[in-house]
């Protein structure tokens, strides 16, 4: 959601700084360095200036580590209260340097920048605001620090700019095609709640992004399955799972939506069932070709039995509903959603215990979840292995079938090539006999194959295995 920060210490007199830089470049004649921004549908023009480094503030409420600020649960608090402090930006300097899905990790792509702004120095401007506060180039400024570089060129926003301006602008600027490196997929998800949130039509969300309306819907459905996961994984007000904790996970979600639609259309129960589980793959860290074979069915049929009992002791009868007010009660949700619920509350609550890194977590604690999250893990890994040994069975079963299907295409095309050859008269007719030779050749033996073990065969096996024998004899 949109925040609105204070203003940063000694504000009042950075903001005088710059209006004295401004003054002295508007005065030295010559042209003017400015930096074009997309502002409300019109082209803003904001002229660059040379400011110390040291003046500058990382942006609390960038897109580009909205997600990533989860990592450190006790400093995202600090950075909350106290955005300005050294402390905060310290923690904004360190997760602007990491890597998107493990911010524990240094990002490859900011050593590059180093390196680059080490050989060619900066290229493009900044941007901040009349406080010094940065709106872009966040990650340059962090760059440029490590580097040891004294000062920065930015271009400098009105003064008059509210902090939904602020955001508005860094979006246009995140979103334009030439943009270097974009937003990690959470951070994109977060940006689009953000305008949902401002009032924007989806349409217009769709728009901004690139993106179809469809698209935007199953990116908010995403985001809304997100949220309900790492609220469910805070077990008893404790520990949970991070946003930064699916950030590896784009395709996988997306080919959830797609699986949950499908499925909701037909039957809504399987659906929410087999959310449940698919989440619970992913969650495990299976791949996306493992996760795909968690299709409709594969808790009772292939999971099911692999369960050891502390991942299988769910309610067996159906959950009821009270109404307020009318005190009647409803259906809930079936057995087989709580069964899925409750298994996937478990892989949930023993991946936020087993990733904590919070020294109030007992050790005993994270000890147990991680067996919980093994054991979770094997069972999964035994279900998932024999429904892929029954999908490749299918596969096979089916492929007879589809080859044919295939070559009766091909003689179908070959009619077409057939009549436009003879039209043409350019048809080969000695090559043509061979081939029809060929083909009667591999008839017989499909009538010989097709003929065995079918004491009652279909009319086109029949067909097939009579027209064999009869041109046999």
């Amino acid at each position: 959601m949109l925040r609105e920060f204070g203003a940063p210490p000694r504000a009042a007199e950075f903001s005088e700084l710059i209006k004295k830089r401004l003054e002295e470049v508007r005065n030295a004649g010559g042209t003017r360095e400015t930096v074009t921004v997309d502002w409300n549908g019109q082209p803003l023009h904001v002229e660059v200036v040379d400011l110390p480094l040291a003046g500058l503030y990382f942006n609390p409420g960038t897109h580009r580590i909205r997600a990533q600020r989860s990592h450190d649960a006790a400093r995202d608090e600090a950075l909350d209260k106290d955005p300005w402090s050294g402390e905060s930006q310290e923690y904004l300097k360190f997760l602007l340097q990491s890597e998107p899905a493990n911010p524990s990790r240094r990002d490859p792509d900011f050593d590059k920048l180093m390196d680059s702004l080490k050989q060619f120095g900066q290229n493009d401007p900044g941007l901040i605001t009349h406080q010094g506060i940065l709106v872009n180039g966040n990650t340059r400024a962090a760059a440029l620090r490590k580097i040891g570089a004294q000062s920065m060129r930015v271009g400098v926003l009105p003064e008059s700019f509210t902090w939904a301006d602020i955001n508005a602008i860094e979006l246009s600027l995140q979103l334009r095609k030439d943009h270097r490196r974009e937003y990690s997929y959470i951070n994109r998800l977060l940006a689009m709640e953000e305008q949902a949130a401002l009032g924007r039509t989806p349409e217009a969300i769709a728009k901004e992004f690139r993106i179809k309306a469809s698209t935007y819907h199953q990116e908010r459905w995403i985001l809304s399955t997100i949220q309900d996961m790492i609220e469910r994984s805070r077990s008893g007000g404790g520990v949970a799972l991070r946003l930064v904790d699916f950030e590896d996970h784009q395709e996988k979600l997306k080919e959830l939506h797609r699986a949950y639609e499908k499925l909701a259309a037909s039957d809504p129960d399987q659906a929410e069932a087999l959310k449940e589980v698919r989440m619970a793959a992913i969650m495990l860290g299976f791949a996306k070709t493992d996760v795909r074979l968690v299709e409709e069915g594969f808790q009772d049929r292939y999971l099911g039995p692999k369960l050891p009992a502390s991942l299988s002791s769910v309610a067996v009868e159906e959950e009821a509903v009270a109404v307020p007010g009318l005190g009647v009660s409803v259906p809930g949700a079936s057995v087989t959603v709580s069964a899925a619920r409750a298994l996937n509350d478990h892989v949930l609550r023993a991946k936020a215990a087993a990733l904590s890194t919070d020294p109030q977590v007992p050790d005993s604690e994270k000890s147990n979840a991680q067996v919980v999250f093994d054991d979770a893990q094997k069972a999964f890994d035994a279900a998932i292995d024999a429904a892929g040994r029954d999908a490749r069975l299918r596969k096979r079963k089916q492929m007879a079938p589809a080859r044919l299907a295939d070559a009766c295409a091909d003689i179908d095309l070959c009619v077409v090539d057939l009549v436009q050859a003879r039209a043409s008269r350019s048809l080969d007719e000695e090559a043509f006999d061979e081939a029809v030779l060929k083909l009667r050749e591999s008839l017989r033996k499909l009538a010989q194959q097709a003929g065995r073990g079918m004491p009652h065969p279909g009319d086109g096996v029949s067909w097939l295995i009579d027209a064999a024998a009869a041109e046999a004899s």
